[in-house]
């Protein structure tokens, strides 16, 4: 499905509960679409709007910001038979995703201005949603030589990501924030050790002692972690980063955040929903990279979010097809799908009462915006009519046969939800509707 440019007729939304982390609004109201961007929100006064509008009744509804993934992998170019630009649009319009970030980890690797201006071209074509291309740091994401950044960003980068790989050499780290800070590009970096990681497939602990399986340590997280704040410090770069998943980890997130505005964190949904008892017994939908934690480690990244420390959550959709990710557990690729899943299971949070509403949704639309650059992420007049319209308490299944993206591989297989995205619009325009 093609996302038009624009809408011919005004809309107004009526009756719905608008909730915009960006104003710290939560209240009923209205809100007038015109040319696929807000013109006007109708809080504290009677909806009007001009002749001929098409007006949609909410019925209590909530109205919020379109979510923005900045952890997306597809397969196109090189593995559509995984999942294409259009297929993963698709499944990111189902879970309200209006914008998101497309990992370099593809073949060819986007380290080039025209692979750049490839994926913002075929997704203008094809999708559905806004796709937004992340350029690789390194060459061939082979940690060795720098892309070249200024050219990227002239072509449509929004930030900088190795994508899966973690840069292992300090040096060529140092290098690359240097370079980045010149063009003010953000750096999106995947956090570990490949020698301590080596061989390892899920969380270090008595749990895979008990299935005889290799642990990763905390550490494999940590030591790079820390190296890569204080070469951020020292190069002054724009430095996310881009997943975390221990309690150690937040304390030094914490500390480089006191010496410099430019430093975040991202968190993934299944690190903040599941803990390493969900691997079960050998479940490869469950392996992932960073591998989910302990319990306490999963509580702390909660308290995190509340505290700010983390300011982003990413679904890290990662699709795989059957033939690598049905093989014994340690011989299973890395990796789930999470677009479709990733509003309903950060709603499990608010049922909770772990984490407020407002907070939940600036994780995934303010801050978001505001790391990236982006005119979106907020109900503001002017901003881009990109959100959605949710049911926090619809109850529904997440099934197989439902699934949107062209892969399978989700670890929310029959999970029980409250909270559903009843509808998405892009521009203004309705690109999904349950």
């Amino acid at each position: 499905m093609n996302k038009p440019s624009s809408i011919d007729k005004p809309l107004l939304i009526t009756n719905a509960r608008i909730v915009d982390p960006a104003s710290n609004t939560d209240q009923m109201g209205a809100m007038l679409v015109e040319n696929g961007t807000i013109s006007e929100l109708f809080l504290s006064s009677e909806p009007s709007a001009p002749e001929g509008t098409v007006i949609r009744d909410a019925k209590g509804l909530i109205l919020c910001p379109g979510l923005i993934d900045m952890r997306v992998f597809t397969g196109e170019p090189g593995h559509e038979y995984r999942e294409t630009l259009a297929s993963a649009a698709t499944a990111a319009a189902a879970g309200g995703v209006t914008s998101f970030v497309c990992m370099p980890d593809t073949q060819p690797v986007i380290d080039d201005s025209a692979l750049v201006d490839f994926i913002l071209s075929r997704a203008r074509d094809t999708s559905c949603v806004n796709i937004l291309a992340s350029a690789a740091i390194t060459k061939g994401l082979k940690g060795q030589e720098v892309s070249e950044y200024g050219l990227l960003k002239q072509a449509g980068a929004v930030c900088l990501s190795d994508g899966r790989n973690s840069i292992q050499s300090s040096a060529v780290l140092r290098q690359a924030f240097t370079y980045a800070a010149n063009f003010n590009l953000p750096i999106v970096h995947h956090i570990a050790d490949t020698a301590l990681n080596a061989d390892c497939v899920m969380n270090e602990g008595l749990f895979a002692t008990t299935l005889g399986l290799k642990g990763a340590p905390v550490e494999a997280e940590t030591i790079p972690l820390e190296r890569d704040l204080q070469l951020a410090l020292l190069t002054d770069v724009r430095y996310h980063a881009a997943q975390i998943s221990t309690a150690k980890s937040i304390a030094h997130i914490e500390r480089a955040k006191q010496a410099s505005q430019k430093i975040s964190a991202g968190v993934s949904i299944n690190n903040l929903c599941l803990n390493e008892i969900d691997v079960g017994q050998y479940r490869t939908f469950f392996k992932l990279d960073p591998p989910l934690r302990t319990e306490d480690d999963r509580l702390a990244m909660i308290e995190a979010l509340n505290a700010g420390t983390i300011d982003t959550i990413h679904s890290g959709h990662d699709p795989q097809d059957v033939e690598v990710k049905r093989r014994p557990f340690a011989q299973a690729a890395n990796g789930a799908i999470g677009l479709e899943t990733l509003f309903a299971a950060a709603m499990r949070l608010v049922h909770a009462e772990q984490v407020s509403l407002i907070q939940v949704l600036r994780a995934m639309t303010q801050r978001p915006a505001e790391i990236l650059g982006l005119p979106s992420g907020a109900l503001a007049k002017g901003a881009p009519a990109d959100f959605i319209l949710a049911d926090l308490d619809y109850p529904w299944v997440a099934v197989e046969a439902d699934i949107k993206s062209r892969s399978n591989n989700t670890a929310f297989e029959g999970a029980r939800f409250s909270g559903k995205v009843m509808a998405t619009y892009v521009a203004g325009i309705n690109v999904f509707e349950h």
